[in-house]
């Protein structure tokens, strides 16, 4: 198999890489991070003319059809300048509008750079179990009414739209009778509390109370929106796994270069055989992560659910633990400096860290691996 990039896949990346490098740099993502907004609007745009929004819509509605491997490109990059933007929560929200069907006009919003999407899914009880629903959304004459909260929604407070998992029927823990519905963010009834998470992004805990939505508010069938919800949510983890390993180059590449300036006893640390050793061993376990989220982009798409799944979770478990060590010696090679705000490092840690946390951490994504069908041999 050719693991090469396309040319094409290569001129995204190119043209991502400038503008973080020469508009997004350290210091003006940490201006952009004590602004009032916590993002830059200006950032948006430039993604936007860069063709990043348009990469994952279909060509029908003024995209580019990108593909996971496509994504995956942009995410490398994306996390290895820390980016802050709400690119991850709005091609997140694309996925369950593509996967639903028949939000032709949103797309279109979308690729032009006009609308923001987020994904309120998980709930104070769900922990990583995303089936785990007590929101409620009860069928009236116009259409839904919808009750119950939702927590940490990554960039839910920057959302012009909001993709909610509530309950239409079943037991609170069933896949059966889950429904996806479309709520504007500032919807009567709806209340979003923002805050900002250890990585300096954004996420917000979203309440809504008595929030009545058409019926056209419905994305898939009644009842039946768990495969999609299952669907999407692999498809962002394939997406994070591949942002994970653009931190952990950055994040090895910094403490490389750290090696060979900090000098103790007259000489570069970074000629000490076992710092060395360290520092091998960081570069293999990205290098592992890297192969893994390839394969989880290159499956997520499976028409095979358990053959995803199985990807999917192998791939975000191995990432995790990749990133866990990679984030913990890149730290302690940088002595007390690496969880500093002014170094770069401590804040590929952060991100790498809410990485670990989102859409299922390592121990979720073992269990989910060792639960699905074949693992295990009949007796």
């Amino acid at each position: 198999m050719d693991f090469n990039y396309t040319p094409e896949q290569q001129q995204f990346r190119d043209a991502l890489r400038r503008f973080i490098d020469k508009d997004y740099t350290f210091e003006h993502r940490n201006k952009i991070v004590h602004s009032e907004k916590g993002v830059s609007d200006e950032a948006w745009a430039t993604l936007a003319e860069l063709g990043m929004t348009a990469l994952p819509v279909p060509e029908e509605q003024g995209g580019f059809n990108g593909s996971a491997v496509d994504m995956m490109v942009v995410m490398q990059e994306l996390g290895r300048g820390i980016v802050i933007e709400p690119y991850f929560a709005t091609v997140l929200g694309v996925q369950f509008l593509k996967l639903a069907g028949g939000h032709d006009e949103l797309l279109e919003q979308v690729a032009g750079g006009g609308l923001k999407l987020a994904a309120a899914l998980g709930e104070k009880q769900s922990r990583h179990e995303l089936f785990d629903i007590a929101a409620t959304a009860k069928a009236d004459s116009d259409g839904y009414v919808l009750n119950g909260t939702k927590t940490v929604v990554i960039h839910g407070a920057q959302a012009d739209k909001i993709i909610v998992s509530a309950r239409t029927s079943g037991g609170q823990r069933d896949t059966e009778g889950v429904s996806l519905f479309l709520v504007d963010g500032d919807a009567a009834g709806v209340t979003r509390k923002d805050y900002r998470t250890i990585d300096c992004q954004h996420a917000a805990d979203i309440t809504f109370a008595n929030v009545r939505v058409p019926a056209s508010a419905l994305l898939g069938k009644a009842g039946a929106g768990w495969e999609i919800l299952d669907a999407a949510a692999d498809y962002g983890c394939a997406l994070l796994c591949a942002e994970a390993v653009g931190a952990m180059d950055a994040l090895n590449g910094a403490t490389l270069e750290y090696l060979k300036t900090r000098q103790q006893f007259g000489v570069p640390i970074g000629k000490f055989q076992a710092l060395q050793h360290r520092m091998a061993e960081m570069f293999m376990q990205a290098e592992q992560a890297r192969s893994m989220a390839t394969l989880a982009a290159v499956k997520v798409s499976s028409p095979d659910a358990n053959e995803r799944r199985r990807n999917v979770s192998a791939a975000k478990a191995r990432v995790g633990q990749a990133l866990k060590y990679v984030g913990q010696q890149a730290v302690q090679l940088h002595g007390g400096m690496g969880v500093t705000n002014e170094l770069p490092a401590a804040h590929h840690f952060k991100r790498l860290t809410m990485i670990e946390l989102t859409l299922g951490d390592t121990d979720h994504h073992l269990a989910r691996f060792a639960s699905l069908p074949g693992f295990r041999k009949a007796a």
